[in-house]
């Protein structure tokens, strides 16, 4: 039972990273119905930002007390700001003129923003992984035979603090009601006086802040980055936003936690799991769709002309 619940922690841990990830892709997706493969590389990006920021704070190791809470402060709400502004910037750039444009026309443009991205980030800072200064204290907590690292709190909370706050913002505020209409029906918001443009970059902006903290997250926990981290996460987030049911908050945090926990219990209990666990990953997702094509939590989404 200790490896049992050992891996519990893990997976929560894991699909923590995944439903922070997650949420950004059921937000773009809820309003423009745009699947943006460049979510994964923005959350990459993220890592690389707080990267950046700790080394010009002079951050290489543990810090403690009041400095410790001004780091993790600055630098993940510097490296949301940077994701958020990046998000905005490919929208504007990349998405906004094909809004009209048949399908298939946005979705080439988002894995062709997906590639210049890796790619900046490759020559930024090299091939080959880096290492990301451990300046958080991992105190262990021992629960019998289950190890508790702190890290691994600091995800899961994180990631059901920022979906309450994004499920206050978007039905408790007047900028959310419009996001939510624009979901609905863009040609009556925008008949109605709801400016269509800044609801959509505002979307791009969140998103991409959340892919922003989930990429400070990621460096924290696993103590490197590489530029090409964000396809497989990417995948797997998108894969948690529909597992969850696409265009609903909670969905997405619902599927990133069972992503998570998949992986963990199929790399355990799988015979050879590592190797496998990306395909019990997905024929997960397949048998979900089929029987539930709408996702666990059946969130229906109008089509959009």
């Amino acid at each position: 039972m200790d490896v049992f619940f050992q891996q519990l922690v893990n997976g929560l841990s894991l699909g923590g990273i995944y439903a922070l990830i997650a949420l950004g892709y059921t937000m773009v997706y809820g309003i423009i119905e745009l699947i943006n493969f460049a979510h994964g590389d923005v959350y990459t990006l993220g890592t690389f930002f707080s990267l950046a920021i700790l080394m010009g704070l002079g951050v290489t190791g543990e810090v403690h007390g009041a400095t410790l809470v001004w780091v993790v402060l600055v630098t993940m709400l510097a490296a949301m700001i940077l994701c958020g502004i990046t998000g905005v910037l490919i929208e504007r750039l990349a998405y906004r003129r094909l809004r009209n444009a048949p399908r298939l026309a946005p979705l080439i443009t988002a894995i062709g923003m997906s590639f210049i991205l890796e790619n900046v980030m490759q020559l930024w800072r090299g091939p080959s992984p880096v290492p990301f200064p451990q300046f958080i204290p991992n105190p262990t907590l021992h629960v019998g035979g289950v190890e508790i690292a702190a890290k691994q709190i600091l995800v899961v909370v994180m990631a059901i603090v920022m979906m309450a706050a994004l499920q206050l913002f978007i039905y408790r505020t007047k900028m959310g009601k419009a996001m939510r209409a624009t979901a609905q029906d863009r040609d009556a918001a925008q008949l109605m006086g709801i400016n269509i443009n800044t609801t959509i970059a505002l979307t791009f902006l969140i998103g991409s802040a959340l892919a922003g903290a989930a990429g400070f997250v990621s460096g924290v926990y696993y103590g490197s980055t590489w530029f090409f981290d964000g396809f497989q996460a990417g995948l797997k987030a998108f894969t948690a936003a529909v597992l969850g049911g696409i265009g609903n908050v909670a969905g997405a945090m619902l599927g990133g936690f069972l992503i998570g926990l998949i992986e963990a219990f199929g790399t355990q209990y799988v015979p050879a799991g590592a190797q496998w666990v990306n395909v019990v990953v997905f024929s997960v997702l397949v048998l979900v769709l089929v029987f539930r094509p709408s996702g666990l939590l059946g969130e229906s989404l109008p089509d959009k002309v």
